[in-house]
């Protein structure tokens, strides 16, 4: 099935299907069973990116199969977009047939969109903007109550802001977060709430203070900060450690430090291996806290071997994993020294083989030795 394909009658039967080959492939870890959490059939995306293809001076929204990458195919509506962008989409390309100079070597347009009705469209050109574009650029942004982000080499005009802000709810607290263009956020936004809801829960057994690393925007640190008594959330990404700061801020969030580390300083900060300036900002010595809970979240790539051996060493270990093969190699190399005891499926990506994974590891209690007499 194509990315931009649909099945809702069927998908019941898809999700049903990838879930069992994905439990099968697990199963020589003896998983205990897996939640299942479907996604809506359309209307779940939060971000939709197209190439316009150019005819005249008519335009269209295309993708393209993998298959067939010179083969450009038209979209007329997305079901798998949010509904501010689904209307946008006709309501955009009309107004754009009608204005030559926001026409004029426009190379791909880019929606985000938020489950609170905010949206921000990206449109990228190969050809500087000037100031007869931003005007033209202005009129569309206040015709359809929107904020724009023009891109071009070496250029970025904003017209509004270059974010949205979303909201989700986790145990009837609303969490507001700053998502910005070009940034990574969870495309799936039920499935995202349900993904938050399933943590925050799971963090409610488990002990100490909380590191985090791969903390992105904050996504999870936010409902997981009312877990435990502190957070240190860690992230690489300069504007991904800009928006955990604000939407931390934002929501009067007062037990979480923001650290910007890759996943590999961290490991090395924890074995002290090295000493990090950019930890001299925490209120006391990273030592000083009780942490024995991580939480990863990590690429497909899954843990380093580095990063293994740091959270080999906490109680519990909170995984989300957008790769079932690497979680499961990463299981396999925790299986000395710890046991999964919840495991959840999460289609982040329905009517595709993908789907996001999430397990909690707890330390293997050591056995007494039996005292013969």
């Amino acid at each position: 099935m194509l990315p931009w394909q649909t099945d809702p009658e069927n998908y019941a039967t898809l999700f049903a299907k990838k879930c069992s080959d994905v439990e099968k492939d697990m199963l020589t870890l003896r998983l205990p069973p897996a939640e299942r959490f479907a996604s809506p059939v359309e209307s779940y995306r939060v971000r939709a990116e197209f190439r316009i293809w150019h005819d005249g001076d008519d335009i269209d929204y295309v993708m393209f199969d993998p298959g067939h990458p010179r083969t450009p195919v038209v979209i007329k509506d997305f079901a798998p977009a949010l509904a501010p962008i689904r209307t946008l989409m006709p309501q955009l390309l009309a107004f754009l047939k009608s204005r030559p100079v926001l026409r004029r070597k426009l190379f791909q347009a880019e929606f985000m969109a938020t489950t609170t009705g905010e949206l921000l469209l990206t449109l990228i050109y190969h050809r500087p903007l000037d100031d007869a574009w931003e005007d033209e650029a202005r009129a569309l942004a206040r015709e359809f109550d929107v904020s724009l982000v023009g891109r071009s080499r070496k250029q970025k005009r904003i017209i509004g802001r270059d974010f949205v802000v979303d909201a989700f709810t986790v145990d009837g607290r609303c969490y507001r977060y700053r998502q910005y263009e070009q940034s990574f956020v969870q495309p799936n936004a039920p499935i995202n709430e349900a993904m938050l809801t399933w943590a925050w829960q799971q963090g409610a057994s488990c002990p100490g203070d909380l590191l985090e690393l791969y903390c992105g925007n904050g996504n999870f640190t936010l409902p997981l900060a009312s877990r435990f008594p502190a957070v240190i959330a860690t992230e690489l990404s300069k504007s991904g450690t800009r928006a955990a700061l604000e939407n931390i801020r934002d929501n009067g969030v007062d037990n979480v430090q923001v650290i910007r580390l890759s996943a590999e300083e961290v490991s090395e900060a924890m074995s002290g291996v090295r000493e990090f300036r950019r930890l001299a900002t925490l209120p006391k010595p990273l030592g000083d806290y009780d942490l024995r809970t991580v939480f990863v979240d990590p690429p497909r790539a899954g843990l380093d071997p580095g990063t293994l051996d740091c959270v080999r060493d906490f109680e519990a270990i909170l995984y989300v994993s957008c790769n079932p093969k690497t979680l499961k190699s990463n299981i396999e190399a925790l299986t000395d020294s710890h046991v999964v005891t919840h495991y959840a499926l999460f289609d982040q990506f329905p009517y595709t083989p993908h789907i996001e994974s999430a397990v909690v590891l707890r330390r293997r209690r050591l056995q007494r030795p039996v005292l013969v007499f």
